[in-house]
């Protein structure tokens, strides 16, 4: 239990920080009172206050009491917002600039993830994101041609495409698909978001689709570490589990009445 007990502490402060007990610019409690309150030693409240340092969530200066430098960005997936809305919503400065826009035949993957038959063109897209002026995310994303005039049209420094398109073009996402893992940093993902080459990035992977079901795009997302959290919450009574015996287990006849 004791070795848990740091991410336990680590979890609270990250909470009181969340809900503005501890606002951008205030300082933590010091070690010796944050150890009185949970009884343990300073040392676990060292490895509990470096986990959120880490997170750049609080100042890691040693030595002294830990200031609160932001609050935690923390995207949901219950709702389908873009980027753009996300970020406003969070308070930040969002920006953006297309790096480039290349017409090419679709990748197997683009291929089987977007439904088009093989050779077929799509647009590639990659954009640098922001957020308060700090890069944050590159973004490359595959357009369906049906799509795809309607993003070639936008300019470069376009905030929202998919709010543009939706606009432009009523053509607007209803469903998304999403999938999370860590990538390390190749040369331009270092190099745009000014990390070191090999650093651990945060990749969603997602497909967007129209009410009709018709695929939209299909983007590989890569998030500096600690720039956002995603959340997703889950619940028995939507999918509840069930208890069965396994494939291999053989049901045992009933013994007979004594």
């Amino acid at each position: 239990m004791g070795s848990s007990r740091y991410l336990e502490i680590a979890e609270a402060l990250r909470q009181s920080i969340l809900g503005g007990e501890y606002p951008v610019g205030a300082r933590l409690p010091s070690e010796s009172d944050l150890a009185a309150r949970w009884s343990v030693s300073r040392g676990t409240v060292r490895q509990a206050v470096g986990l959120l340092a880490s997170d750049g969530l609080i100042g890691s200066r040693q030595g002294a009491r830990r200031v609160v430098l932001r609050q935690e960005r923390r995207h949901s997936f219950q709702q389908l917002n873009s980027f753009a809305q996300w970020a406003q919503a969070m308070g930040s400065e969002v920006s953006s600039r297309i790096l480039s826009r290349t017409e090419r035949p679709a990748t197997a993957e683009e291929t089987a993830r977007l439904g088009v038959a093989p050779g077929s063109e799509v647009l590639y897209v990659v954009r640098l994101r922001r957020l308060d002026g700090e890069p944050v995310m590159v973004e490359r994303t595959a357009y369906t041609d049906w799509v795809a005039p309607v993003v070639r049209a936008l300019p470069e420094d376009v905030v929202s495409i998919m709010n543009s398109i939706a606009e432009n073009a009523d053509i607007v996402a209803h469903y998304g698909e999403h999938l999370i893992d860590a990538v390390a940093a190749g040369s331009e993902d270092a190099r745009l978001l000014r990390v070191r080459r090999g650093s651990p990035l945060l990749r969603q992977r997602h497909l967007t689709y129209t009410a009709a079901g018709r695929p939209i795009e299909w983007t590989d997302d890569r998030y500096r570490a600690g720039s956002v959290a995603f959340s997703v919450s889950n619940s028995a009574a939507a999918a509840p589990l069930e208890r069965q015996a396994g494939p291999d287990v053989t049901p045992q006849p009933p013994r007979p009445a004594a």
